[in-house]
């Protein structure tokens, strides 16, 4: 009722917004004195009351239409029931009960540079909150002084020199009546979660960047291995051919043959350990090292573990909506969403509590020094900002709807990363076995067509076709199995595992701490614990 008693008496009502203008002209041509007298007293009496309004709208978790209706139902797909055993998706990677992988994980979230900068940004995000929640007190307190001394000469006269000094304080206190200072905290604080969000995203993707790398190293060694027995076999068959081609009793045509099957295996040897290294250098990166050797990855010629691909049992739209992803663009509509208030209250004046104090003199006889003192009430007002302010609102509502537009695209392409990764398990797991029988098919063929060569039913071409049979057959067996677990991995990074509630003191080394405490004064930002993140992307700052 005061600010609408406000409003009334300098010429503007709070309705009718497409008159704006007119109104706060009518305002400015009611008379000086009667305008001075209300609007003093009323100010005065609204800085005691306090805030009345919040403007902009408020924070709303984001909808999904679809989501009831959409049915993975991945257990089903893959083969698995709810009264199955549950896997924990947090540390997903221990399903692989590989000592190896655990430790190189491990490393890895100590040493990756790109989980430190999240780590960082964090803390950043922290800092900006604290100077959002500081507007929540006087703006300004400010202490000033000066000393100075003066040498005057005058033409004719006693030429006179002395100090003269003042000191003083100013300070104010705007209210914040259309909850432009509230919005602005809203707005920090969804902030913060949003970057605790991206931090945990980023330890989803680090972990499953870490598994695939490590299996595909594993997956890229075993094929060398292959190749090389392959080779082997090829160059025994390759010897053979030649001393029967000298001998004269073996035609050139399966001599050349030999020798093309087996330098064609010995070539692609190369390029199986150009990847290797490669990969090999990808795992480096991710553990923050140099290219090189890895000391921890110990023999990596054992045969690839069998996936058990396990699910949570709860529906796949739950999952989808807690991954970090999703959250941190939940968490962006709830940091935008303030910023309209915020440009809103540019609207309307902006009403403070002014004062100071102040102390002058100088040392010459016979002065007197001089204090000073005056507080009251002071006002601002956009009233001509030829449509700045109105178009600076459409902005800040054109921006949270971008930011709705992109969460429901994640959403989206979460489900999408869902489904493909299920599809992918299972049709690995289904090539699997096959796969496997025509290895042993391959393997007794060949066994045949030796024994008939050297017998004479046969001619080498059938042992040549054999031993190209086994060598496909076999490799192909190892990198469809390489493969299902890649999409056992993306699944689990699909469906938002991996990631775990990290201490302050795990976002950044202690060496690092110390190093920016040296430069600068953290207080206890860079080691008081961190918030709960709250299940709704509603703030919990106290209103």
């Amino acid at each position: 009722m005061i600010l609408i008693t406000l409003f009334r008496m300098i010429g503007c009502k709070l309705e009718g917004s497409s008159h704006l203008r007119k109104k706060r002209l009518k305002s400015l041509l009611l008379p000086c004195a009667l305008f001075k007298v209300r609007v003093g007293a009323l100010v005065l009496s609204l800085l005691l009351v306090g805030g009345c309004s919040t403007l902009g709208p408020d924070v709303e978790s984001p909808e999904v239409a679809w989501l009831d209706s959409w049915e993975s139902d991945l257990n089903q797909q893959l083969g698995y029931t709810s009264t199955q055993a549950q896997l924990d998706l947090e540390f997903w990677w221990r399903s692989f009960d590989d000592s190896i992988l655990n430790e190189l994980i491990e490393l890895a979230e100590a040493g990756n540079p790109n989980l430190r900068i999240a780590g960082l940004r964090i803390i950043e995000s922290r800092a900006v909150l604290g100077i959002a929640l500081s507007q929540r007190y006087p703006q300004v307190q400010q202490v000033s002084g000066s000393s100075s001394y003066v040498d005057q000469r005058f033409e004719g006269g006693d030429d006179q020199n002395f100090r003269q000094y003042q000191s003083g304080g100013n300070f104010g206190w705007e209210g914040d009546f259309w909850g432009r200072f509230q919005r602005g905290i809203e707005s920090a604080d969804a902030a913060f979660f949003a970057s605790v969000a991206n931090q945990r995203d980023l330890q989803v993707l680090l972990h499953t960047q870490m598994a695939t790398s490590y299996y595909a190293y594993r997956t890229s060694e075993l094929r060398i291995q292959i190749a090389q027995a392959n080779a082997k076999i090829q160059k025994r068959s390759f010897e053979i051919t030649e001393h029967l081609f000298k001998s004269g009793q073996d035609s050139e045509l399966d001599l050349q043959q030999a020798k093309t099957q087996y330098l064609a295996t010995l070539s692609s040897i190369p390029d199986l350990e150009t990847t290797a290294q490669q990969t090999l250098n990808a795992l480096c990166l991710l553990l923050g090292r140099a290219p090189g050797d890895l000391p921890e990855m110990g023999d990596p010629l054992e045969a690839l573990p069998e996936v058990d691909p396990r699910v949570l049992a709860d529906a796949p739209a739950m999952l989808l909506m807690r991954r970090p992803d999703v959250r941190s663009a939940a968490w962006q509509i709830a940091a935008q969403s303030p910023q309209v208030g915020i440009a809103e209250a540019q609207l309307y004046p902006s009403i403070s509590l002014f004062g100071s104090i102040g102390f002058a003199g100088n040392s010459l006889s016979g002065n007197r020094d001089t204090w000073t003192l005056g507080i009251g009430p002071s006002f601002t007002w956009n009233v001509f900002d030829h449509g700045s302010i109105r178009n600076n609102i459409r902005i800040q509502d054109l921006r949270l709807q971008q930011a709705i537009e992109s969460f429901q695209n994640v959403v989206l392409q979460a489900a999408q990363e869902i489904d493909n990764a299920a599809i992918s398990v299972t049709n690995t797991r289904a090539k699997q076995v096959p796969l496997g029988q025509s290895v042993i098919a391959a393997k007794r063929s060949l066994e045949l067509a030796n024994t008939n060569y050297r017998e004479g039913y046969a001619d080498f071409q059938r042992v040549l076709d054999g031993q190209r049979s086994v060598a496909s057959q076999t490799e192909a067996e190892l990198i469809n199995a390489g493969q299902q677990i890649t999409a056992l991995i993306s699944l689990y990074g699909a469906l938002g595992g991996g990631w775990s509630e990290t201490s302050v003191e795990d976002l950044i080394p202690e060496s690092t701490r110390a190093s920016m405490e040296a430069r600068s004064d953290w207080g206890e930002l860079l080691r008081e614990p961190l918030p709960a993140s709250p299940e709704s992307i509603e703030t919990n700052v106290e209103k």
